[in-house]
């Protein structure tokens, strides 16, 4: 693909709309959404055949305070907590007026999904995601990015919002601090221009352009890109070209627990639960409770870029309402047995480290790594799985105003009528791959995607 490019408007287009939206992942789903609700005249573009983008790779769980569904359980939380949570893990990095906003957008974003759009939200209430202070991750049945995705689209059809797929933006049409479209490259190569009155750039991050992720995250560049490979960095390098300030673009989400080699995504309760990483040696050899963001780093420099997660029934038990465990577990990549040496052998670890590994945890209190305990001890029958790091999405992107979702220019003040949301906006997640904190990815998407849909 040409490298995307800012050229003046042509004399005319070939179709006219109110609201263009770039993406249809979920940002650019519920952007879709709310324009219609505002009675704005939308129209969706997606690049792929179908709607997917980051999202069908993810839990599909959104971090949201103050729900019913968070009533419903007894969870007292609120905006400003969840907003001291962001900024506690990205060691106060973040925009504050970013976070806030996206702290009291989140929940009446969830309700409203819920009950406007009837998506069967439920509330994950049986395991803590690091960082949180609250259980506030909201998800689907299956809990997998999938079905929000699919969820999300059959929305857009029964309202007949226009989505139209197979269509990807290759060029802007500027003047000053106006876009007044973009032109389209089809399937078989050939262009179509349409014109608006407001572009929502929904076209998510740079993970899936190595060259980009080299420039500006040069320590994950060895990872396995676990993202969507339509992340190819045209938000950012659009910004470039119109004068757009962008910030934090050494930010990502990367994990340390996809399955190797079968690439499939282990849920970080198999760790929050009770469990722990070990090399290829059998030793533990980091503080797992740090997340699983980190953790893509500190597998990655182990042997082989290799490691072993240890857990056991019980906690395989909570993991099994995720589809993607499931997956594994059919795949045969999660091994089982009723003893550590059986395991061992099973796994090809040293059957003495291992057994030193588990043996050294205590029930309370904190490790020599400072992991603090208090979860049960881990019991017969025992569970592994090979694991490795990845680089799931890139967290920087166009730096945008809060209030509005419109992007902000190096010369001052915003674009007239040029928005950004999710992967295409700079998010919450500070400047590198700690300040991630779960969930922060779709909170991005939705509650950006929603301000800027609502215009």
């Amino acid at each position: 693909m040409a490298t995307p490019d800012v050229t003046a408007p042509p004399d005319s287009f070939d179709l006219e709309v109110q609201t263009l939206i770039i993406g249809a992942g979920a940002c650019g789903l519920v952007a879709a959404l709310a324009a219609h609700e505002a009675c704005q005249d939308v129209l969706l573009i997606e690049a792929d055949a179908v709607p997917s983008g980051s999202t069908a790779l993810s839990a599909g769980l959104i971090p949201a305070p103050g729900t019913r569904f968070q009533s419903d359980a007894d969870i007292d939380d609120t905006p400003d907590l969840f907003a001291q949570d962001i900024q506690a893990k990205a060691h106060g990095e973040n925009d504050d007026d970013l976070v806030q906003v996206m702290a009291d957008t989140a929940g009446p974003v969830i309700d409203w999904l819920a009950d406007t759009h009837a998506l069967p939200f439920s509330l994950v209430t049986d395991f803590d995601y690091p960082g949180h202070s609250r259980r506030r991750m909201h998800g689907l049945p299956s809990r997998s990015g999938r079905e929000l995705i699919d969820a999300l689209r059959t929305r857009v059809e029964a309202l007949d919002i226009p989505l139209i797929c197979d269509r990807r933006a290759t060029r802007l049409f500027a003047q000053g601090s106006w876009l007044a479209g973009a032109q389209l490259t089809l399937p078989d190569g050939g262009t179509e221009t349409v014109g608006c009155d407001r572009l929502i750039l929904a076209c998510n991050g740079f993970g899936g352009n190595r060259a980009m992720v080299s420039e500006h995250m040069a320590e994950i560049d060895n990872a396995v890109w676990f993202g969507h490979d339509g992340n190819r960095g045209e938000a950012v390098q659009w910004g470039d070209a119109l004068g757009a300030k962008t910030r934090h673009l050494g930010a990502y989400q990367g994990h340390g627990n996809v399955a190797h080699p079968h690439g499939i995504l282990i849920t970080w309760a198999t760790v929050t639960e009770g469990g722990v990483q070990v090399n290829a040696q059998g030793n533990r050899f980091w503080n797992e409770a740090q997340g699983y963001s980190e953790a893509a780093r500190a597998v990655l420099a182990q042997p082989d870029g290799i490691a072993w997660v240890i857990f056991d029934a019980r906690i395989a038990d909570i993991a099994r309402q995720f589809e993607d465990f499931k997956n594994a577990e059919s795949q045969g990549a999660v091994f089982r047995d009723e003893t550590l040496v059986g395991l061992a052998r099973k796994t090809g670890l040293p059957s003495d480290a291992l057994r030193n590994a588990i043996s050294d945890i205590p029930t309370d209190g904190r490790d020599a790594f400072g992991r603090q305990w208090g979860t049960p001890a881990l019991s017969p029958p025992f569970c592994a799985v090979r694991v490795t790091g990845a680089l799931f999405h890139t967290q920087g992107g166009l730096e945008v105003d809060p209030s509005t979702a419109k992007v902000r220019m190096t010369s001052g003040g915003t674009f007239d009528n040029l928005y950004a949301a999710g992967g295409a906006a700079c998010g919450v997640s500070g400047k590198g791959d700690s300040g991630y904190l779960s969930g922060n990815g779709l909170l991005a998407a939705v509650t950006l995607g929603f301000i800027a849909g609502r215009g």
